[in-house]
């Protein structure tokens, strides 16, 4: 059976959908993904990477199979898959997922959440599992946190959609969810934010 890595050295495209259905786990937490949204790097406008490497997204160039954190708004880390070869800075963002095990710990986290809203969403997921900036590049088949691949969805079982709140590359279809799911998060264009007069 190949590796994690192996497993993850694929297009993005490809390799999103794949990660549906999937375990990660940090102590004693598990969430099963239930939404991704694939990003394409230098080919991609939403990308983090689009504009080439910095000190914040070196990670998303490095080899598969590790983890790309960064904190946004000043109040939420985010959490992507590395994916494709060494260079190309292709990552899947974990949207959403359903915790599995260490619900107790995960409620202690997000006390005001329902048990379906627990990782519903990409920052909620994070806040779940206890994932931070210390967390950038972590190793996900050794490491602190851990994804275990489950078997690929079958046809029918992953819909399709715009990637939620974006202004470059809004009508990308490149966001994957299980269909029918409660975790999934609620879709969201992204706001156009009229000029500030006077300035």
């Amino acid at each position: 059976m190949p590796d994690l890595a192996s497993r993850l050295a694929g297009p993005v495209l490809d390799v999103a959908p794949t990660l549906l259905g999937s375990t990660l786990r940090c102590g004693d937490v598990a969430v099963r993904i239930t939404e991704v949204e694939a990003y394409a790097g230098a080919d991609d406008p939403g990308s983090h990477s689009f504009r080439g490497p910095t000190p914040r997204n070196a990670i998303m160039f490095g080899p598969p199979g590790h983890l790309y954190v960064y904190f946004t708004y000043g109040m939420h880390h985010c959490a992507n898959v590395v994916c494709g070869s060494e260079g190309t800075s292709a990552a899947v963002l974990l949207r959403a997922g359903e915790v599995v095990e260490g619900t107790w710990t995960a409620r202690d986290r997000r006390s005001r959440s329902t048990d379906r809203d627990l990782a519903r969403g990409p920052a909620r997921l994070c806040r779940a599992l206890g994932i931070d900036l210390a967390d950038n590049g972590n190793n996900l088949t050794d490491g602190r946190i851990r994804l275990s691949l489950g078997d690929a969805p079958v046809p029918g079982a992953v819909s399709r959609g715009p990637r939620v709140g974006l202004r470059g590359a809004a009508d990308y279809p490149w966001r994957f969810w299980l269909t029918g799911e409660r975790s999934v998060s609620t879709y969201r264009p992204a706001t156009v934010r009229a000029p500030l007069k006077g300035l």
